[in-house]
C-alpha cells in the first residue's frame, strides 16, 4: 500500500487546513484523517500486525469512504512523513564511483570507499531542511556545477525498516570535486533534499534491490537530461546500509536514509534555476521538484 499526506481543507481560507494521511490500496484512495505514517506503523506493531493489514482493518471498521485522488492539487501534497534526521550513503553504485573520480582532484578516495567494507554514510540534515513533492529544491549560489541525485530512500522507525520512498539528494559537484573534505558544504544547505511523493510499505516491496529508477530534467518544456538505473546495481544492499548506520549510533524515532544514485548527468551538464526534476522509482511513484537558487 502507498501512504501519502495532503492538506485537508477546513474552509475556503488557504491557511485553514490540517495534515491528513491518505492511503492507496491499488484500487481506491482512503482518507485516514489527522494521523501520520509513523503513528500508524507504531500502532500496527503494538498489535503484532503488518502495517498494511492494520490499515485495512482500520478502514473496514471505520467504514472510511474512498474518494478520487486526482482531485488533489499539487499544492496540497505534503512530505509523506517528517523525519528527525536524514542520512545519506555515497558511492554505492559503480557509475557514481567513476564519475566522482573524474570530477575530483583526489580520485583514489572514491575507489577506496567503493571497495571498502565500511560504506560512506554522512549526515544530510534534519526535517527542517526537507522539501516535499512539488516544492523547490536548491542549488547553491556559490556553486557552478550542480546535479540532482535520484535515490531510493529507506524509512526507519524505531530502528526498523518501515517502508520506502524517493529521495532527491541535491549536490554541488564543483564544491565536492575541489576537495572531498568540502562534502558537508556540497551536500548540506537550504533546500538540499526532498522526499516523496509517498511511502510504500515493506509489505508492498518484495525486493528493494530490484526497483527501476529513472531521472528526467526539463528546462523550458525541453528534456535536457534523461537517465535510468536499477537498485540491483547497488554495491551494498539497503539492509547492510541500515545496519552500518545504526552501529554505535542511536537513532531518533523517525529517520530517512538515502541510499545513493546510479544516474549521473554528464560533466558538461549543470542544473539551472526553474529546471523541473522528475525522479521515478518502480512501485513507488514520481517525485517532482523545481530548482531555485539558495
Amino acid at each position: 500500500m502507498k501512504y501519502f499526506r495532503r492538506k485537508a481543507k477546513l474552509s475556503s481560507n488557504p491557511g485553514d487546513w490540517y495534515p491528513s494521511l491518505v492511503v492507496y490500496d491499488d484500487v481506491n484512495y482512503y482518507d485516514l484523517g489527522p494521523q501520520d505514517f509513523t503513528e500508524v506503523f507504531i500502532n500496527s506493531r503494538s498489535l503484532n500486525k503488518k502495517v498494511d493489514q492494520y490499515v485495512k482493518d482500520f478502514i473496514l471498521e471505520a467504514s472510511t469512504p474512498s474518494y478520487r485522488f486526482d482531485s488533489i492539487k499539487h499544492s496540497d501534497y505534503l512530505s509523506p512523513l517528517y523525519p528527525q534526521e536524514v542520512w545519506a550513503a555515497g558511492v554505492t553504485y559503480s557509475d557514481s564511483m567513476r564519475e566522482r573520480q573524474a570530477e575530483s582532484d583526489t580520485p583514489d578516495v572514491y575507489a577506496k570507499v567503493y571497495s571498502a567494507d565500511r560504506p560512506e554514510i554522512f549526515f544530510k540534515g534534519t526535517g527542517e531542511r526537507m522539501q516535499g513533492p512539488f516544492e523547490d529544491v536548491g542549488i547553491r549560489k556559490d556553486s557552478g556545477w550542480d546535479v540532482p541525485e535520484s535515490e531510493l530512500a529507506v524509512v526507519i522507525i524505531d530502528g526498523e525498516i518501515a517502508g520506502y520512498t524517493i529521495g532527491n539528494d541535491m549536490s554541488s559537484r564543483s564544491i565536492e570535486g575541489e576537495n572531498p573534505l568540502y562534502l558537508p558544504q556540497a551536500k548540506v544547505y537550504n533546500k538540499s533534499f526532498s522526499i516523496g511523493p509517498c511511502i510504500v510499505s515493506t509489505d508492498s516491496v518484495a525486493d528493494p534491490q530490484n526497483l527501476d529508477v529513472s531521472l528526467r530534467i526539463n528546462r523550458k518544456d525541453e528534456v535536457v537530461f534523461e537517465g535510468e538505473s536499477s537498485t540491483s546495481e547497488m554495491k551494498r544492499n539497503v539492509f547492510e546500509l541500515v545496519d552500518w548506520l545504526q552501529r554505535s549510533n542511536d537513532l531518533p524515532e523517525v529517520v530517512v536514509l538515502l541510499t545513493g544514485t546510479g544516474i549521473i548527468p554528464p560533466q558538461e551538464f549543470t542544473l539551472e534555476k526553474d529546471d523541473l526534476i522528475s525522479i521515478s522509482i518502480g512501485n513507488i511513484g514520481t517525485l517532482i521538484n523545481k530548482v531555485s537558487v539558495v
